[in-house]
């Protein structure tokens, strides 16, 4: 019989919803009940594509002698991490400080109140290394809840002391990180950089979208050859190994070794959304055609695979897929054996392949199979026309086994950085398909996920969508400024300037309902923080995740905002906003990179570019391709038909007052306060975005 998580619009607690765990979804209802039966609450964090998730949903909230443990003695509550990363992050912290370590799945024990006072991770059903079974975890929490309540009580109430939020950092004007600091970082990061198999650090490795994306950044204002060789040995690592399928296109989670061979399968929105754009930085920087290669696949990618019928982006695909027994295998779909590639192409083209894919006779993955990888282009047109015919019999062949599973639900913050991406790499690659797909999802995420409230406050923005249907979370940071991060990025592609005013509205709310009081931002509206985290701590990071910090995600957009609009005030606002990660990332740059990326921005200007000209005049067209193409990294495109502006003028002051040249599509640079005078040849636009 189903449970209540039945009727959740979450892929990840749908999928037990057929557990007999007594699940309860998070909220007061589940803590009023934890009160009324004395009992502590079971809180289990996950998501839907987590391998891990997976195998101990299996082995223990599946068996149903655990399961009757669990309800007797706990009210245990499923939360999805992607829908929920405010309660994600702050037992994420207690568990780290508690074991030095986090993941997923999270296993934390909480008072009736939400104080956590036991925090985990995966635990096994039995006994394994060392390690204590959840069976044995749980029937000590409870004999100790029942025998020696005072000893919980008072480890809750060391930990609700250890996580109690800091005071806002308050930082003098002017102690922030000055340009010269900026290159001393550089060799920081190379410190930790693996030269023989590129990424930093060791196994397992994570793709370091927002690293990458300030190095090549650095590159682009400076000229550092240092900055340019580590981002691009991280990005031809990774597009020539099994971390790309290379296949179908996109990239799975991380490696879970050093070279970049074997992933761990799922592919995330967020991860092939930032990598889109990186990549797409990388191409317009250094012309190579593997970037562009790969951002063709990324982008073909999540239109084909993770495309939503609402016109939105789904969350994730599932690591695990059925295989030939019928049982759920990570990498069942990706994997392949020199056996299967002679079933797919026959003898002749299957030793060929597999020579050039890596493909080994013992593996490289499990069970004798290997992770497709790419080390070296096909040697000449006939070797390159030859992979082209063997990729598509094999991505033929591949698409008769069973599919991993989809979490579809939409992530506003993740549908911004993949509308941001697409339309950055739509207009610069010429591929207006991509510019319309993020045009769609973003009217989707405007007209299902932001409401105007009736206090005067703004507008709000829920977090996640499913089958066109909102959640109940509210969204956090990182939603209102991914979001608005994106939709600026469509002004560029589009000229439409209904997408600046959206933006403001998003990043007004920001500052009146975020804003900690010292300059930074908390993760969570003021009136919008869970009541049961808010007796621990309200959500505030500064450091960058998997995706970019909150905070410095909103310092972006605030200062592309500024920069279109002249506002200030706005400007203001991203400044202050990144002290706290600058800070940071003088100690550690890897915690910070978006913060260092929007940085190079402010410290290049940003350079304000205005473009006006009929749309589909070949002028117009010409000057936006040099503006596009520029390798400053402070460059805030508007652009607009030339005419009388009474449309364009409020929502982007940037074009007032710009006319056409003698009649013709002229550009408009600015930068600090001084303009260039205006032009209309792409050459001399070039140059002075050269400067």
């Amino acid at each position: 019989m189903p449970n209540r998580l039945a009727a959740s619009t979450s892929p990840y607690l749908l999928q037990h919803a057929d557990n007999p765990v007594d699940w309860w979804e998070w909220g007061d209802e589940a803590f009023a009940e934890a009160r009324r039966r004395d009992v502590p609450v079971l809180v289990s964090v996950g998501y839907a594509a987590c391998h891990w998730c997976h195998v101990m949903a299996h082995e223990s909230f599946e068996d149903g002698r655990t399961a009757a443990f669990m309800n007797e003695h706990f009210v245990n509550v499923k939360v999805d991490r992607e829908e929920r990363p405010d309660v994600d992050a702050v037992y994420m912290s207690a568990t780290q400080a508690m074991t030095g370590q986090g993941g997923w799945p999270m296993t934390v024990l909480t008072t009736p109140d939400g104080v956590p006072f036991w925090c985990g991770t995966y635990l096994p059903p039995v006994p394994v290394q060392g390690m204590a079974s959840f069976p044995q975890v749980l029937a000590a929490v409870a004999a100790t809840w029942a025998e020696r309540r005072d000893d919980v009580v008072a480890q809750a109430g060391r930990v609700r002391d250890a996580l109690a939020a800091p005071e806002p950092l308050v930082v003098p004007p002017g102690t922030a990180l000055a340009p010269e600091g900026l290159a001393p970082l550089v060799g920081d990061t190379a410190r930790t950089y693996d030269e023989a198999h590129g990424g930093f650090g060791g196994a397992p490795k994570f793709p370091p979208a927002m690293l990458l994306a300030w190095l090549l950044r650095h590159h682009g204002r400076t000229g550092d050859d240092e900055a340019l060789r580590l981002a691009e040995g991280t990005l031809r690592a990774m597009a020539r190994g099994g971390i790309h399928d290379q296949l179908g296109g996109g990239f799975a989670r991380y490696s879970v070794d050093a070279a970049w061979v074997v992933p761990h399968f799922e592919k995330m929105l967020s991860d092939n959304a930032l990598l889109l754009r990186v990549y797409a930085d990388a191409w317009r920087l250094t012309g190579d055609p593997l970037w562009r290669r790969t951002v063709e696949r990324t982008a073909d990618f999540l239109l084909a695979e993770l495309r939503t019928p609402e016109g939105g982006f789904a969350a994730s695909l599932d690591a695990d897929s059925p295989g030939p027994d019928g049982h759920p295998h990570e990498g069942a779909f990706y994997a392949w054996s020199r056996a299967e590639l002679v079933a797919a192409l026959g003898e002749t083209d299957a030793a060929w392949a597999a020579d050039l894919l890596v493909v080994t006779a013992e593996g490289t993955f499990e069970h004798g199979a290997s992770v497709l990888q790419l080390p070296d282009e096909p040697a000449g047109p006939d070797d390159a026309a030859r992979w082209d015919r063997v990729r598509a019999r094999l991505l033929e062949v591949r698409a008769g086994r069973a599919r991993p599973a989809r979490d579809d639900k939409v992530v506003a913050a993740w549908n911004g950085l993949a509308v941001a991406g697409l339309a950055d790499a739509g207009a610069l690659l010429g591929r207006p398909d991509w510019v319309d797909a993020a045009r769609a999802a973003a009217d989707l995420l405007l007209r299902l996920h932001v409401t105007t409230g009736d206090d005067g406050r703004g507008v709000r923005l829920t977090r996640a969508s499913r089958d066109g249907v909102v959640g109940g979370a509210p969204g956090v940071l990182e939603d209102y400024a991914d979001l608005a991060e994106g939709l600026l990025a469509l002004h560029a592609a589009t000229g439409e300037a209904r997408w600046v005013g959206a933006a403001g509205d998003l990043l007004d709310a920001v500052l009146t309902r975020f804003a900690d009081g010292a300059g930074g931002f908390h993760d969570t509206g003021d009136d919008a923080t869970d009541p049961v985290l808010a007796t621990i701590r309200r959500p505030r990071e500064v450091v960058d995740g998997p995706t970019p910090s909150g905070q410095a995600a909103a310092a972006g957009a605030l200062l592309t905002l500024a920069a279109l609009t002249g506002s200030t005030a706005h400007r203001v606002a991203a400044e202050r906003a990144l002290v706290e990660p600058l800070l940071l990332a003088e100690r550690h740059p890897r915690a910070a990179g978006w913060a260092l990326a929007v940085t190079e921005a402010l410290v290049d200007g940003p350079r304000e570019v205005a473009v006006v000209g009929p749309p589909d005049d070949p002028a117009t067209r010409a000057l936006l391709a040099a503006a596009r193409a520029a390798r400053a990294p402070g460059v805030v495109l508007a652009w607009g038909d030339g005419g009388d502006g009474a449309d364009a003028a409020p929502a982007v002051p940037l074009l007032a007052d710009r006319p056409l040249l003698d009649g013709r599509p002229a550009a408009y640079v600015c930068r600090g306060f001084v303009c260039d005078r205006p032009t209309t040849d792409p050459a001399e636009l070039t140059a002075q975005l050269a400067r």
